[in-house]
């Protein structure tokens, strides 16, 4: 990794003007550029709290860079594989792009899309990440595609102790008996038992993956040869099967957004989501606040240990950006201590810290939701830190540049909708998927 940028300052010129929030476009000669210079973010998060922090962002990089304007735009969970093939075929790409998974950026770096961001890592400060942070990032030795924005443990089992109280279940479910059991003896009275998605898209996909490694299983060898053609994957598809009749008859239509809201309002007694839980039911159903918590997401036995999905929300710049050197300030800029910490505190515990150096700041530390539920914050920082995706299910697998391409044909999700949904076969459904994914790793 490189020390100095391809702009010719250094790492410590470039960190020490970030520190004081002032990193300014100057032309030749000192001059400050006459010409307004557009940059254009994408992202998927986009909720208001998040907006409000990313225009702070965008207001201070402004006022440190003037003729600059940042412009924000949104994409979407489903819809970010087409928007991004799109831009990248037109050849109009964002600036920066960031919370995508880190599996999507894999793939976008092995088709040769993406800028290097080590200059970038080097800006932010190498030793202020956590140990190891960067290493999924690292698919060409020496080179990173990206780096994350923040960590998630976006399967979780959330709880409510009230409905468990009244329900006799003293501890969390660990094992998928005791999961299905604790959904049967709580659901009743307009309360369903869990959110689990059945629709053909990536949450469906994403959620299914999880299944499948708490049944000791795993999508691909560590060696990435198709995996589904055993016990483990069929344990999961049974089981995921099983569940239907515990989640809402609207869970045919189920993406990350209705599983959330599901739980929030009080429609399910377990939920399966990141942290974001905390403040939407602070939010919107403070009702049950005070009994809200989580667990790992139970598993097929006590033998299998649970399996955290870490989407590694990301930052990325398309290799054809233009105004390069600024769109790597830019994306630099985002993880300025007032900015990130406003950031993540837009959803406590949804997007964890990456900087060991932001999570030390009392800043961060002092936010009531974080305060409030800090045991549940703690566990998810943890889980999530071990976590895995398709990218990289585990420390001995290679890392699968397939994976985007393999989310986004929803071959996964089709298993679960012909299995559970259209109650085809488990023989034709294992083997049409096993024939699929051979497919996809083809290319």
């Amino acid at each position: 990794m490189t020390e100095t940028t391809r702009s010719g300052l250094s790492r410590r010129s470039l960190g020490t003007a970030l520190g004081a929030g002032a990193v300014a476009l100057a032309a030749p000669g000192g001059a400050r550029a006459q010409t307004p210079t557009t940059l254009r973010w994408w992202s998927p998060q986009t909720a208001p709290a998040q907006r409000e922090a990313y225009n702070f962002q965008i207001r201070t990089f402004e006022e440190a860079n003037p003729g600059v304007r940042v412009v924000f735009e949104a994409t979407s969970d489903e819809g970010y594989p087409a928007q991004m093939a799109a831009a990248f075929a037109s050849g109009q790409v964002p600036s920066v792009v960031t919370h995508l998974p880190h599996f999507a950026v894999a793939t976008y770096w092995q088709n040769g899309l993406l800028e290097p961001f080590n200059d970038v890592i080097n800006m932010i400060g190498t030793s202020n990440f956590y140990e190891g942070a960067n290493r999924i990032y690292e698919i060409t030795p020496g080179q990173f595609a990206g780096t994350g924005i923040g960590n998630s443990a976006a399967n979780m089992m959330w709880l409510r102790r009230d409905l468990m109280q009244r329900a006799n279940i003293a501890e969390a479910p660990r094992t998928w008996d005791q999961l299905r059991d604790a959904c049967r003896r709580m659901q009743g009275g307009g309360v369903f038992g869990a959110p689990l998605p059945y629709a053909r898209n990536s949450m469906t996909s994403l959620i299914f993956i999880c299944f499948v490694h708490g049944a000791g299983g795993s999508i691909f060898t560590p060696d990435l040869q198709v995996n589904v053609d055993n016990d483990a994957f069929r344990n999961a598809l049974e089981f995921y099967k099983s569940m239907r009749e515990l989640c809402p008859p609207g869970a045919t239509n189920y993406s990350w957004g209705e599983s959330l809201t599901a739980f929030v309002a009080g429609a399910t007694a377990t939920g399966i989501y990141t942290g974001r839980v905390l403040a939407n039911v602070a939010a919107q159903n403070p009702r049950i606040a005070d009994s809200v918590t989580c667990a790992r997401y139970p598993t097929i036995s006590t033998n299998v240990a649970p399996w955290t999905f870490n989407d590694f929300p990301s930052v990325m710049i398309p290799k054809v950006a233009p105004n390069m050197a600024l769109a790597k300030r830019f994306a630099a800029h985002l993880f300025r201590a007032d900015g990130y910490i406003r950031q993540l505190h837009a959803a406590p515990g949804h997007v964890l810290p990456v900087l060991k150096t932001i999570s030390a700041m009392p800043q961060y530390q002092e936010n009531a939701l974080i305060q409030k539920y800090r045991a549940e914050v703690d566990l998810m920082s943890e889980s999530a830190a071990a976590g895995h995706n398709l990218g990289w299910e585990s420390t001995r697998h290679r890392p699968n540049t397939a994976a985007g391409r393999i989310i986004a044909s929803h071959v996964l999700a089709e298993a679960v909708q012909r299995y559970v949904i259209n109650n085809e076969p488990m023989a034709a459904v294992v083997s049409t998927t096993a024939q699929r994914l051979e497919a996809l790793m083809r290319g």
